[in-house]
């Protein structure tokens, strides 16, 4: 199943995507959905043509979980972009933590601090869970995962590397874009360990491109790794690392400005479409 939380007439709520038409699931949002033990089972059993739809084309897509009660993210998981940063390859995973506020829908402006000069990009896949899990191990992991979407880590390097630690440059309001759909392992190749092509564009041009079967730590094992420190909660989030190719490590370093359009999609879960706020304008 593909679902999302839909945009519609100043509230949300969330969809399942049918084809051409987005099929009301009774629910606020996808958080609400997944906080139900039988979330897949209700979402699958509406029937489309009794219930509310919307059309797909032209929707408006909230942040999928627009709430959730954290996103653990991952730093350096892809061989290439350790590389390019310099450093060796972790034992452990690099995680730090973004919050609610920092989310964007899928189609949303992205929105450009005054503070930063070294605005940088990284797509990445995002776990999304759909079962609570603490301390969970192999089959509990990979139930535990509801499945994936898209996320683009906009970073602020500038701040970042302020300090040894990172989340200063990681967590500005309405910068991270999330979406558009929650994919569920079932339609995907690999399952829980999905193999998909990961791609992101600036203003039509090609800056990242690579396989999610070349993460280092792949997503059950995060899920393993991240529940043993803390609780996750249905709808939480857990971006898992971006390949190579981000702004910051180019020659000469490339930022964003303003103004740019900023694509970045996953094969088999969709894509992002945002436009770089201008200075103030967001």
């Amino acid at each position: 199943m593909k679902l999302a939380t839909l945009r519609v007439d100043g509230s949300t709520r969330a969809v399942r995507l049918d084809g051409d038409r987005l099929v009301d699931l009774g629910a606020a949002d996808l958080g609400e959905l997944l906080s139900h033990d039988d979330w897949a089972a209700r979402a699958a059993a509406v029937d489309a043509d009794a219930a509310t739809t919307y059309p797909a084309e032209g929707a408006d897509f909230a942040p999928v979980v627009p709430r959730p009660s954290k996103v653990v993210c991952v730093g350096l998981n892809y061989k290439n972009h350790i590389q390019e940063m310099g450093r060796d390859l972790p034992e452990y995973p690099t995680l730090f933590a973004k919050f609610a506020d920092c989310l964007i829908g899928a189609g949303d402006d992205i929105a450009r601090p005054e503070e930063t000069e070294e605005f940088d990009w990284e797509v990445e896949l995002a776990v999304v869970i759909g079962k609570e899990a603490r301390r969970a191990k192999g089959a509990e992991a990979e139930a535990a995962i509801a499945g994936f979407t898209v996320l683009n880590d906009i970073t602020c390097r500038d701040w970042q590397f302020r300090t040894r630690e990172w989340l200063q440059g990681k967590m500005w309001d309405s910068s991270t874009p999330v979406g558009p759909c929650l994919v569920t392992p079932d339609e995907l190749p690999g399952g829980v360990r999905p193999e998909l092509e990961v791609v992101l564009s600036v203003d039509g041009e090609v800056m990242q491109r690579d396989n999610t079967g070349d993460l280092l730590f792949d997503p059950v094992a995060l899920v393993e790794y991240v529940s043993t420190i803390v609780r996750l909660n249905p709808g939480d989030v857990i971006a898992t690392g971006t390949p190579g190719g981000v702004g910051h490590a180019r020659t000469p370093k490339r930022y964003l400005t303003g103004g740019e359009r900023v694509v970045a999609e996953i094969q088999g879960i969709g894509r992002l479409e945002n436009t770089v706020a201008e200075d103030g304008a967001a």
